[in-house]
């Protein structure tokens, strides 16, 4: 089973007011989702973002936003670049595929050979 793991792309500093203490000391966050398997290691097109207020510890969600909040979002959201989708194969697929060519061709060796002396 494969493990997902957000990867931090980019995080800032606000200075807006939370809306839930009226503190200046916001920390937006984006994530870039990541996922790792046995057989290969998966980066997703797939971003996310988390916008903490520093003081009161609390998350703020999308709905509590000021327009403030909701312009620097746009703002810092302009300037994430997150990596290329990609999909990198662990040494262990290498090894499974090598073995199963190595098992294909003993086998086509051993019934050509079969047929030779027959």
């Amino acid at each position: 089973m494969a493990k997902e793991k957000l990867v931090t792309i980019k995080q800032s500093n606000l200075t807006n007011n939370c809306p839930e203490c009226f503190n200046q000391d916001l920390k937006l966050s984006f994530f870039q989702k990541h996922r790792y398997g046995k057989l290969s290691h998966r980066t997703t097109n797939e971003v996310t973002h988390q916008l903490v207020c520093n003081t009161c510890g609390s998350t703020i969600y999308p709905v509590k936003w000021t327009d403030d909040i909701e312009r620097t979002f746009k703002y810092y959201q302009k300037m994430v670049v997150p990596e290329k989708s990609s999909l990198q194969f662990t040494s262990l697929f290498w090894i499974l595929i090598l073995l199963l060519i190595v098992a294909l061709s003993a086998g086509i060796y051993f019934l050509i050979a079969e047929k030779i002396t027959v």
